[in-house]
């Protein structure tokens, strides 16, 4: 028999489309097969809900079965996942230390919850595991950013502070703190194998003033030689995305010159 689910449990699970409420309930929203196992496995479930073939595969979830037309109204997606499942939220992180091996990301007023989802999975594939972000930034478990990262918020945390005192810290302790713009140093050239905080701006303004002013190695992403680029900037994901590829490539080196 399929669990009764109240019209306000659906209205309950409906407003976790606002961060506010998502924190007052303490739980948010995954969706899809990958999604909810990669999930369930750092966020401990409230409720899982599932069609009957998804639950006898997976019965290790404990899922209770609903019909489709239940898994319609509960879902985001336009089209229906086979399981739909509520998790609680994590307590509060605390602050990496300042570690010189250590390599963050830190995004300054990122807006776009599918821009961060892709840096979050984008971070997870690259071997980094920490993000520090302004608390102005996109929440990163917004229902479009959790489906965005298909899983790697599992794996890759998401600390949401003033990132001034965070980047002073860090300046102080010498360790190098990178920003993209216009007229810096070819990325292609610059060498990242090392720790640091690479900063990425905001989607329309870019880095701020003030947090442009702690930035101690300016870089630029430039387009290959001979050609005249139309477009005006990178999306933000696309640029973090080919930062972490070329510290990538720099600890690949080094490992060729050490070996």
């Amino acid at each position: 028999m399929e669990p009764e689910i109240t019209r306000r449990q659906f209205k309950r699970y409906a407003s976790l489309d606002s961060v506010r409420h998502r924190r007052d309930e303490g739980i948010f929203v995954a969706e899809g097969t990958k999604c909810v196992l990669d999930l369930m496995r750092a966020f401990p479930p409230e409720a899982v809900y599932a069609d009957a073939a998804w639950a006898a595969d997976h019965p290790e979830a404990g899922a209770s079965v609903v019909s489709r037309a239940t898994l319609r109204e509960l879902t985001r997606l336009s089209a229906t996942p086979p399981v739909v499942a509520f998790l609680r939220l994590p307590g509060e992180h605390g602050l990496l230390p300042d570690d010189p091996s250590a390599f963050v990301i830190v995004l300054d007023r990122v807006q776009d919850p599918g821009n961060l989802g892709t840096i979050i999975r984008t971070a997870d594939w690259m071997g980094v595991d920490t993000i520090v972000a302004s608390p102005d930034t996109v929440d990163a478990f917004n229902p479009k950013t959790v489906q965005a990262t298909m899983g790697s918020l599992a794996r890759v945390r998401v600390i949401y502070t003033p990132l001034e005192p965070f980047l002073k810290a860090r300046r102080d302790a010498g360790i190098t703190i990178y920003g993209t713009f216009l007229g810096g140093e070819n990325l292609y050239t610059t060498a990242m194998a090392g720790g640091g905080a690479v900063v990425m701006g905001n989607e329309g303004s870019g880095i701020s003033p003030q947090i442009e002013a702690l930035v101690t190695k300016r870089i630029t992403i430039p387009s290959p030689p001979g050609t005249e680029p139309s477009a005006e900037s990178l999306n933000v994901a696309v640029a973090t995305a080919l930062v972490l590829a070329r510290r990538a490539q720099c600890i690949f080196d080094n490992g060729k010159n050490q070996g």
